[in-house]
């Protein structure tokens, strides 16, 4: 795979995540996290390029199945619904979804229902 003239990197998360009503940033284990209502959303991992993201453990299979180069796990995080980003080498495009997905069983109706009134 050819490096990305504009790969994704932390700031590109935190940008993103933004957009989602409750978002807030934080740290876990000593890196910098983002959380909507205490709750884990996102961490970056100490390695500086290695998101940890929330997700369900079929959504995690399927995700590791459809670029096993860019999300993956470790044994610590095997019994975790979390999943592990290679930063630099996930899509731009595919970002917005795949936090839109581990913002919304953490969010409150509330929170959900601003979200969908912004939506175009």
């Amino acid at each position: 795979m050819s490096p990305k003239a504009n790969p994704v990197d932390y700031d590109t998360v935190r940008q993103v995540a933004a957009g989602f009503p409750g978002v807030e940033e934080g740290a876990s284990y000593g890196t910098p996290a983002l959380k909507v209502r205490g709750k884990l959303l996102a961490r970056l991992r100490e390695d500086g390029r290695t998101l940890v993201l929330k997700c369900d453990f079929i959504q995690r299979e399927m995700l590791m199945q459809a670029a096993p180069d860019v999300f993956f796990f470790t044994d610590h995080y095997r019994d975790y619904p979390l999943v592990l980003i290679d930063l630099p080498k996930v899509s731009r495009k595919a970002l917005p979804g795949l936090i839109e997905d581990a913002w919304r069983p953490l969010a409150n109706r509330k929170q959900i229902a601003e979200y969908e009134e912004r939506r175009p």
